[in-house]
C-alpha cells in the first residue's frame, strides 16, 4: 500500500533501526503511548484490595463529599456514562457502594458508600493513593509543575481539536474523557460489565 501513513511508519522503522533521528513529534507520540501503557499498568499494579485507580478515585469522591448522583459523578471523575454504570455496578456486586433512590427526584439514583466502603476507604485510601503517586517523587517539584502545566495544555488541545472537528463520535470523546473503547482498554472494569 502507498499512503502518507505507511510511508511515516516506514521512515520510522527505518530510523529506529538506523538510529536515526525520527520526526520529534513523531517520537512524542511514541513515547507517550508507551508511557500512557507502562503508567496504567504500574497504577494497576499498586492498586490496594483490587481497588484500581478509578475504584479509588469513586470512593475517595463518595467518602469526601457524600452521595452524589451518578451523572454528577461521571462528570466529576471524567468518566463516560457507560463506564461510570460499570464501575458502580462492580462495587455495588463487592457491598461497597449502594444505589439509593433520590430524596427529591423520583427519577434520579443517589450513589453512596455502605459501611464496607467506609471502611475500605479508611484503610486503603490514603496508602493506594501514595504507592501510586510515589512514582513522581522521582521528578523535582520545578519538574512536577512543569509536568502538570504541560499536561493541562496537552489535555485542552485534545479538547479544543475534538470540539473542533466534525462528527458526534468526536464530540462525545471530548466530552466524556475518551472513547468508551479507549477507556475500556485502559479501565478493564468496563470490560467486566
Amino acid at each position: 500500500m502507498d499512503s502518507e501513513v505507511c510511508a511515516s511508519a516506514d521512515r520510522l522503522a527505518s530510523a529506529r533501526a538506523a538510529d536515526a533521528e525520527v520526526d520529534p513529534l513523531r517520537r512524542l507520540v511514541e513515547q507517550t503511548a508507551a508511557f500512557s501503557h507502562t503508567f496504567l499498568r504500574w497504577i494497576d499494579a499498586q492498586a490496594a484490595d483490587g481497588l484500581t485507580l478509578p475504584r479509588l478515585r469513586l470512593v475517595e469522591r463518595l467518602h469526601c463529599r457524600g452521595p452524589a448522583m451518578m451523572r454528577t459523578l461521571a462528570d466529576e471523575l471524567e468518566l463516560s456514562p457507560r463506564n461510570m454504570t460499570a464501575l458502580v455496578d462492580n462495587l455495588e456486586a463487592e457491598g461497597l457502594v449502594a444505589r439509593r433512590p433520590h430524596p427529591t427526584d423520583r427519577r434520579a439514583t443517589m450513589i453512596e458508600l455502605t459501611a464496607g466502603g467506609s471502611e475500605a476507604a479508611e484503610v486503603v485510601l490514603s496508602p493506594a493513593m501514595s504507592g501510586m503517586s510515589c512514582l513522581f517523587t522521582d521528578l523535582t517539584a520545578d519538574q512536577q509543575a512543569q509536568f502538570a502545566e504541560v499536561m493541562a495544555v496537552l489535555k485542552e488541545g485534545m479538547r479544543r481539536r475534538s470540539a473542533e472537528a466534525v462528527g458526534p463520535r468526536v464530540a462525545a470523546w471530548a466530552g466524556a474523557g475518551g472513547d468508551d473503547a479507549a477507556e475500556d482498554a485502559a479501565d478493564p472494569e468496563a470490560a467486566q460489565a
